[in-house]
């Protein structure tokens, strides 16, 4: 059942990232279509998302490690 239960979570803690990383992509084509001129600001913002994105997996897979490495 602790399996179960890790695998969950861990699915949980990669899926949200990955979701937020794929609306970025899809948001920044768009946004260069409509204006291919504003691409520098685009690409900043964009850079910038994904950063705390990937941040934020990292530490959600790191607390997870930490609430399941202890014995028991």
């Amino acid at each position: 059942m602790r399996t179960f239960i890790i695998i969950l979570v861990m699915l949980a803690t990669i899926l949200g990232p990955s979701a937020v990383v794929a609306a970025i992509g899809f948001a920044s084509i768009r946004a260069l279509g409509r204006n291919p001129s504003a691409a520098p600001k685009i690409l900043l913002a964009m850079i910038v998302a994904l950063i705390f994105a990937e941040a934020i997996a990292v530490i959600a897979l790191l607390i997870m490690f930490q609430l399941f490495s202890g014995g028991g």
